[in-house]
């Protein structure tokens, strides 16, 4: 009987630990930002040739974060007094949005760029819009995917603390009814990035649209909206066209 037991014993210590099952990698989320700039009028008044080497200068700083991250450029001069133009990025490196600052801060033109205005955001997924299929590759809502379209609407936006002291269940209702809202405009799409932690905004919404009347109208619309009541901040508003960097900087005269 004790011989068995040994046996037993042997069996039980000489069995393959079985290892523990491995959680599916996640998919990484991209860092977003917008960077609005102005240039200081005294730019205009250096020699000629001495802006033509500044112009180059940002030119290539810009084609060389084109490689490594997303990025885009939109004209607000003749839209807004405090602001000429916009640079939108997004990458999964931190290092680039701060090493697109510094080295623009640092060329010949730099001084007389300064960046008037920031938001830093991350993709995410929304807990108000289902998953995506099954066994897809990976969300859409964690890359930005943009659509070139002519006109972007970019805004930093707040919710009041009532509205997250109301259940899922009652925001996702709300919520519903903004989605059958933008349904209705099938020319905008929007980018909802999400800020908390990270600035002094809790998301930024970035629209692109082919008509600035339309964003206009579904705005207002937006306005009369049940979950409208829990907005705390949505401004400032900046209506942006998507021009080529030396495009802007021909017009503002860089």
């Amino acid at each position: 009987m004790s011989g068995q037991m040994e046996t037993v014993e042997q069996t039980v210590t000489t069995l393959p630990e079985q290892e523990p099952a491995r959680a599916k990698p996640k998919q990484p989320r991209q860092l977003v930002r917008f960077v609005f700039y102005k240039l200081d009028p005294q730019w205009l008044r250096l020699p000629a040739e001495q802006r033509r080497a500044g112009r180059e200068e940002l030119l290539a700083i810009y084609d060389e974060y084109a490689q490594c991250s997303l990025i885009r450029s939109y004209a607000l001069y003749g839209l807004r007094s405090d602001c000429d133009f916009m640079l939108w990025q997004a990458t999964y490196d931190l290092g680039h949005l701060q090493g697109l600052s510094s080295k623009i801060r640092r060329s010949a033109i730099g001084p007389y760029l300064p960046e008037v205005r920031s938001f830093l955001s991350m993709t995410k997924r929304s807990v108000y819009v289902g998953k995506g299929p099954r066994g897809a590759a990976h969300d859409p809502r964690l890359v930005i995917t943009l659509e070139d379209k002519p006109y972007l609407f970019v805004y930093p936006f707040v919710k009041t603390r009532p509205w997250y002291a109301l259940s899922l269940q009652e925001r996702k209702r709300m919520m519903d009814e903004h989605i059958r809202m933008g349904v209705a405009y099938p020319n905008i799409k929007i980018h909802t990035t999400y800020s908390f932690g990270l600035d002094d905004q809790e998301f930024v919404v970035a629209f692109e649209s082919d008509s600035v009347a339309d964003f206009l109208d579904l705005v207002q619309e937006m306005r009369e909206s049940e979950a409208s009541q829990y907005t705390l901040r949505d401004t400032p508003m900046f209506t942006c066209v998507a021009r080529s960097l030396p495009e802007i900087l021909d017009d503002i005269g860089a």
